[in-house]
This record gives structure tokens, sequence and C-alpha cells, in this order.
């Protein structure tokens, strides 16, 4: 192997693990609401965040690991939750939809830049298809009708995940300048 090529993997690696870092922590920047199994999590930010500035292979191994961490035991779910039990329990539809949202993302955001777009794709398609995946293993693994799964799993979180996906691919610009150095 030439050095400059172990030298871009070693780029690609480091980042890859800052992301799955700061997927980790976000899950434990939270806001509780009462009527709801799953709290307001920075955790959307991060996850559009990676599909913004990685390619679709680089978001799935991302999120893979992310998913895989927080399996094993390590207490990176949101609020410092982990294991099987959260991953397949009545909110982990929602880390599902991380992993879909984020490679999606990665794949249909273009090679190039732009906030209109970003933008468009992180809130009518990374959001959306995080609320899906979530929906519908609430809906799945709880007594709640759809009215109640929509009320308490979905509708609460539409404005800030909005306001996050815009910082997202605000932050995504001089991410990707300096990921492009």
């Amino acid at each position: 192997m030439s050095t400059t090529s172990s030298h871009n993997k070693t780029l690609e690696m480091t980042r890859l693990a800052l992301l799955v870092a700061m997927n980790c922590v976000s899950a434990y920047i939270i806001i509780p609401l009462p009527f709801s199994l799953s709290p307001i999590a920075l955790q959307t930010l991060i996850v559009n965040l990676v599909g913004f500035v990685l390619s679709p292979k680089q978001a799935f191994i991302t999120m893979l690991i992310y998913i895989f961490v927080g399996l094993v035991g390590v207490p990176v779910f949101t609020g410092g939750t982990a294991g099987p039990a959260k991953l397949f329990g009545p909110t982990g539809g929602y880390i599902f939809g991380f992993m879909v949202a984020a490679v999606l993302i990665a794949w249909l955001k273009g090679s190039a830049y732009s906030f209109k777009r970003f933008a468009l794709i992180g809130v009518c398609l990374g959001i959306p298809v995080i609320y899906f995946f979530g929906a519908v293993q609430l809906k799945l693994l709880t007594d709640m009708n759809w009215e109640a799964v929509l009320l308490t799993g979905v509708l609460p979180f539409i404005p800030l995940d909005v306001v996050k996906c815009l910082a997202a691919v605000a932050l995504a610009r001089p991410i990707l300048k300096i990921f492009n150095r």
C-alpha cells in the first residue's frame, strides 16, 4: 500500500470515528417530553450531518458502528441507554431510521454543496424516514393507536428537527471544506 493510500485511509477512518463519537455524545443532549416515550435529542442533527458530509458507504459504516456499539451495551443511545432491549424496544425504530436516513441523504445529496438541495433532502426525506421507522416500531410494540403514535412520537419533534436539519446543512459546508483538503 502506498503512503498516499495509507494516509487517505487513515483520514477516512478518523472522519468516521469522529462522526460516530459526535452521534454518541449527541444522544446525551436531550429534552425529556413527559407525554412521550422518546425525548427530543440532538441526534437528528448529527444523522443529517453524517449524510451531508459522507458518501453513502461511509454513512452506512458510521451508523452501523454506532448501532453496534449501543447494541453490545455501551450507553450511546438516547439518554445514555444501550442494549438489545432499547434497539428492539418501542423507540428503537428511530435508531434504525437514523441509518436509513443517513444513507439516503448521502446518496441523494449530489457531489457539490448546496444549502437549498441539502435542506430539501434533509427536511423532506431524512426526517420523514426517521419518523417512519420510529412510528412503525412504536405502533407495533405498544398498544397505541396511530393517532397516539403520531401525537407522541412524531408531531412534537417536527419543529426542532427542522431547525436541527437546517443547522446540519449550515455545518456541512465548513466540515466539507475541512474534509476535502
